[in-house]
């Protein structure tokens, strides 16, 4: 406790000249006494000023005198200047000292800091800690591989402390991310990175939480022995950051639902918010346009009128709380319409005024120029876009795409057995569902994204902007939705569901929407005749390619599965930096001739096909299992059969049960899995990093190898390579072009293989075309090559055992 000296202060009279009073203030801040000078300096009586804080008289923060600044200075014995709030209202400067110090028991006691020692910490404050601050430790031993958590973890998890828990078991909290940790926790114990992870947490009571997973390697010797670490909940951070996104989109929402003028400014006059209708008013009415952030005053600096009164509006807003007033937006323009002005203040809890805002109505309102072209551009039934203005929105999306690098996708969706509802309740009740569905529809898309009604029961969704695996969730959900709405109408209950096809628009594709509409309408149909309720996915093909001929090809790729014909055929992959044993291959596949006179297609040729068709992951399986069928009628090769490489698609990446169907096709073999390689596209692992580590776990687990074809096309090879669970690392051809030329692609191909060869992978150079190329591959310390140069590829059949003579015994032999 402390006892003031106030003295009121002039430049031109001593220290000992003018009124003063004394405050005693306690080490709170709060005044304890005060003398009867204190409304002769203050404006306060005695007791007005007894229990209430010591910032009521002060003029702001940096005039406290319990501030370190302040303080060290009035106890040192020199007095400080103080501006202080008369009772009045007005500021004056002051002299303020330390008449005494009171040691009483509100005093505090000098105190020193020095580092605690670990060794002597309380358990109970740890788990005190622990639960004021909602985190845990955890340590794993790595050479007895016993991870230990602390009881707070236990208690983030909502489990009963102690509870036998092993680490995979753990996992299945993380709702996603899962290869993520695996992959954080392996390249902390191979090199010691440190690591922080976001993660989503579903409790063990199913209560969704937002956790920050960190850990760090110790070494002992200079050699890793040891991973610890922390989980902290970030729930309530979490659910603040969503309260304050809802706020805002609400505001959003509200305002662009209206076309009433809103707009918010603070105390002075800042933009906080406006919609969409009041800055194109302002912008028609003043040639500028205004955003939040913004200032008013700065904006109608060239207008000074029409400055003076928004500011005169305002400030009675501010003032008197709440008012109406009718008048143009501007009063230079008289064919501004009129609206009337709802002003309301805005205060906070503690009755701080923050601002105002107001609400603009249109108290004439027009009939808009435009409601004729809604009725063209717009579908009567359903209210949504109608054909040709979806084309004219989707031609705009494929200008933009030229100067933007972005996937887009169309959703062709077509209602099942929708002509059995015609039928049954009539044209007017399928009119009504439509009009349901289709609000329905619009609620769940995106804001950016274009829904139209193309035909009785089509519609087509423009999805822009969105990665392949999101769209693939939004057409998906919308499956679903479909599925799941039930229309009752005079006693008729309608509920069916949807086919659709997702066209995925990448890099290349048409610039005709007509042809694009075509392409995902064929997709469309392919659902419908391969079951309905499901939507199958592809990449648009460009369009210089012959219709007839895609239809051609598909009928020749669709017989060839139906009965089992693929031509299938192996190219060796031969050791170049050491010898081998085994035989080391890679399954190829063509597609026969349907009749004569046609060729067999190669893989550029056929592979487009099949995406556009949704045929890829049927493709992949049939490769598979035909390769399987033959391996078992040879059961001869498996001592010899080290390796059997197959090429995924992105469909059977993205397909989560596909290691389920390897699995099952596996345990007939007479083959261990571990001779089976799948190998993943480069761009499709920098693409979906994490659905690929999914699926290398779960080949792993299988006991199958996963290799990365085409590495080195692109600066996330080096990354990929170090850190994706793969065990192979194929490279790019075009790293092979004129490998024995170029200096900076040997360099490159050096590095790549020495990164592959520290994380404990073997190293694969495709394409070798030359003896020269051999060479340098087999300079650079590669593992494997293969190429023309080294062995073309050869029908499966060819791949047969060695045939040795055995002699009888007998005379004649």
């Amino acid at each position: 406790m402390k006892e003031f000296v106030i003295r009121r202060y002039r430049p031109d009279q001593t220290p000992q000249d003018g009124r003063q009073t004394l405050l005693r203030i306690d080490d709170e801040g709060t005044v304890v006494q005060v003398d009867h000078q204190s409304e002769a300096v203050l404006g306060y009586e005695a007791g007005e000023l007894v229990g209430q804080p010591v910032h009521r008289i002060l003029a702001s923060r940096q005039d406290d005198p319990f501030a370190p600044v302040n303080r060290h200075q009035i106890e040192g014995g020199q007095y400080i200047l103080v501006t202080f709030r008369h009772r009045d209202g007005f500021f004056f400067t002051a002299q303020l000292s330390l008449k005494q110090a009171i040691h009483d028991s509100d005093q505090a006691a000098r105190a020193t800091i020095a580092l605690a020692d670990a060794a002597r910490v309380d358990p109970c404050l740890l788990k005190s800690a622990e639960n004021l601050a909602r985190f845990g430790l955890w340590e794993l031993d790595i050479t007895s591989n016993e991870m230990t958590w602390s009881e707070g973890i236990y208690q983030l998890l909502e489990l009963r402390p102690g509870l036998d828990i092993t680490p995979e078991q753990a996992l299945f909290y993380c709702q996603a991310g899962q290869s993520r940790v695996r992959a954080l926790f392996r390249r902390c114990m191979r090199t010691g990175q440190p690591f922080s992870l976001e993660l989503n947490v579903l409790t063990a009571r199913q209560k969704q939480c937002r956790m920050t997973l960190d850990g760090r390697a110790l070494r002992k010797g200079g050699r890793i022995h040891r991973l610890v670490g922390t989980l902290v909940d970030r729930t309530a951070i979490m659910e603040q950051e969503r309260a304050l996104d809802h706020c805002h989109r609400l505001l959003e929402a509200t305002g662009q639902a209206t076309p009433d003028l809103v707009a918010a400014v603070d105390t002075r006059l800042t933009l906080l918010h406006c919609n969409q209708s009041y800055a194109s008013q302002f912008a028609q009415t003043f040639g500028k346009t205004p955003a939040p952030g913004d200032n008013l005053r700065e904006l109608l600096r060239e207008h000074p009128n029409e400055r003076r009164l928004i500011e005169r509006l305002w400030q009675r807003a501010f003032e008197r709380g709440s008012f109406v007033v009718e008048m143009p937006l501007a009063h230079q323009n008289r064919e501004l319409p009129i609206h009337e002005f709802h002003y309301q203040r805005l205060t906070s809890a503690q009755g701080d005024i923050l601002g105002a805002v107001h609400v603009g109505r249109n108290t004439h309102t027009r009939i808009s120029q435009s409601e004729a072209g809604d009725r063209i551009r717009r579908d009567p039934v359903t209210g949504l876009m109608n054909r040709r203005e979806f084309l004219a929105r989707l031609l705009r999306t494929l200008e933009q795409k030229t100067h933007r690098d972005s996937i887009d996708s169309l959703l062709y969706l077509d209602l099942d057995d929708f002509n059995r509802f015609n039928e049954t309740a009539g044209s007017g009740t399928c009119d009504r569902y439509l009009r349901e569905l289709a609000g329905n529809l619009g609620v769940r898309i995106r804001q950016r994204d274009a829904l139209a009604r193309l035909s009785g029961d089509t519609f087509v969704l423009l999805i822009e902007n969105c990665p392949e695996p999101r769209a693939r969730k939004i057409a998906d959900d919308i499956r679903e939705l479909v599925r799941g709405f039930v229309f009752e109408w005079q006693g008729t209950k309608l509920q069916t569901t949807v086919s659709g096809g997702l066209l995925v628009m990448e890099k290349e594709f048409p610039g005709d929407p007509e042809k694009l509409l075509t392409q995902a309408a064929d997709l469309c149909h392919t659902a419908k005749t391969s079951g309905r309720n499901r939507i199958h996915t592809a990449r648009a093909i460009a369009s210089n390619i012959d219709e007839n001929l895609i239809a051609q090809r598909l009928e020749q790729i669709r017989e060839a599965l139906d009965n089992d014909r693929l031509l299938l055929e192996y190219q060796a992959l031969k050791p170049v930096a050491s010898a081998t044993w085994g035989d080391h291959i890679e399954i190829l596949c063509r597609i026969p001739a349907l009749r004569d006179g046609q060729s067999q297609l190669q893989p550029d040729q056929f592979l487009p096909v099949t995406e556009r068709f949704d045929l890829a992951k049927r493709l992949d399986r049939q490769v598979i299992r035909q390769t399987l069928d033959w391996l078992s009628q040879h059961k001869l090769l498996e001592p010899r059969i080290k390796y059997c490489g197959f090429n995924l698609s992105i469909t059977s990446v993205l397909d989560d049960t596909f290691p389920d169907f390897l699995e099952g096709e596996l345990a007939n073999s007479p083959f261990s899995p571990e001779y089976f390689c799948l190998e993943i596209r480069e761009e499709h692992a920098t693409q979906y990093p994490d659905d690929v580590a999914i699926l290398c776990d779960a080949l792993h687990k299988i006991g199958c190898r996963v290799a990365l074809e085409g590495a080195g096309a692109s600066v996330e090879s080096y990354s990929l390579a170090a850190k994706l669970p793969v065990d192979i690392i194929k490279l790019d051809r075009r790293m092979m072009e004129k490998l024995e030329e170029d200096p900076v692609q040997q360099v490159m191909v050096e590095a790549l293989h020495r990164i592959a060869e520290a994380a404990g992978k073997t190293t694969v150079a495709t394409h070798i075309e030359s003896d020269h190329t051999l060479r340098r591959v087999r300079t650079l310390g590669i593992h494997f090559g293969q190429g023309s140069h080294l062995e073309d590829p050869r029908p499966l059949e060819d791949l047969t055992p060695a045939v040795v003579g055995l002699s009888s015994g007998h005379p004649d032999g």
